[in-house]
């Protein structure tokens, strides 16, 4: 039985030490079309709301509409479940939650999300038995890429999951977005940028990269087909200082909140 559950708002980045990259970007499988270098982009995960004048691309919630005319990324939280739907996975798949010692579910403290028992090839199976339809519904809605969150959750853990973890389960679901001609994004982690083309990431779109100086990374295992988005803008700032004329540069609240809602900040450069 599937979980049906709208996808939480955009999160602080984990910073990561990371490792530098190989130059040039990753093989694309035919028939996915990933996005050009330096689209100007709006992410709306807050809620959706018409593009600004000039937008070329957007992020939106799996449970929202595609922008028409436009490049769009589906938001799908791939790695933790929202909130709301705690009871549900309890209820429904309470094997598939990561458990502490103590048998309770594993918790994301910033935003209150159970991170989902990536740990065995059969528990990702039974995972992409949900996760996998959702992909699915995001091509049958028209969406042109996918972007799965949360594959940094293994640093949440305490030691429960590793990065193999997540790369193994990432693998899966770039497979079943590519069966649909979906890109797909890396959310974050330079820390799996050398395993990027073995998982099958297109491109990234990543969070505060200025701030945590990984944009660079990003660049060059991407050949600027990098979505960024800021949140302070200093940040943003010195961002489109230097990547300016390269990356796709947006500076947003935290809350990502829709246009017209008090507090919704939107820039690019």
């Amino acid at each position: 039985m599937a979980l049906s559950t709208a996808c939480s708002a955009a999160r602080a980045p984990h910073p990561g030490s990371g490792t530098p990259a190989p130059s040039g970007g990753a093989t694309v499988p035919a028939a996915v079309r990933p996005p050009t270098a330096n689209a100007a982009f709006d992410y709306q995960l807050g809620g959706a709301y018409p593009p600004p004048a000039g937008v070329r691309a957007v992020s939106r919630d799996r449970t929202a509409e595609p922008a028409p005319g436009l490049y769009n990324i589906c938001y799908v939280n791939a790695f933790q479940a929202q909130p709301d739907a705690t009871g549900l996975w309890k209820d429904r798949h309470p094997e598939l939650l990561l458990r502490d010692g103590d048998g309770e579910p594993v918790i994301d403290t910033d935003w209150d999300e159970p991170l989902l028992d990536i740990s065995t090839g059969a528990k990702r199976r039974a995972l992409m038995d949900i996760v996998g339809p959702w992909i699915d519904g995001c091509a049958q809605a028209g969406f042109d890429a996918v972007e799965p969150d949360n594959l940094d959750s293994y640093e949440r853990s305490g030691g429960r999951l590793t990065a193999g973890h997540a790369a193994a389960f990432a693998q899966l679901m770039a497979r079943r977005a590519h069966q649909q001609h979906l890109a797909v994004a890396q959310k974050n982690t330079t820390d799996l940028l050398p395993q990027r083309r073995r998982i099958g990431f297109d491109f990234a779109v990543v969070e505060e990269c200025a701030r945590y100086h990984e944009c660079t990374e990003f660049a060059e295992a991407y050949a600027d087909r990098v979505f960024v988005i800021e949140y302070e803008p200093k940040d943003f700032t010195a961002a489109c200082r230097a990547w300016g004329k390269t990356l796709s540069l947006s500076l947003r609240d935290r809350d990502v909140r829709p246009a017209g809602a008090e507090g919704h900040v939107a820039k690019r450069c």
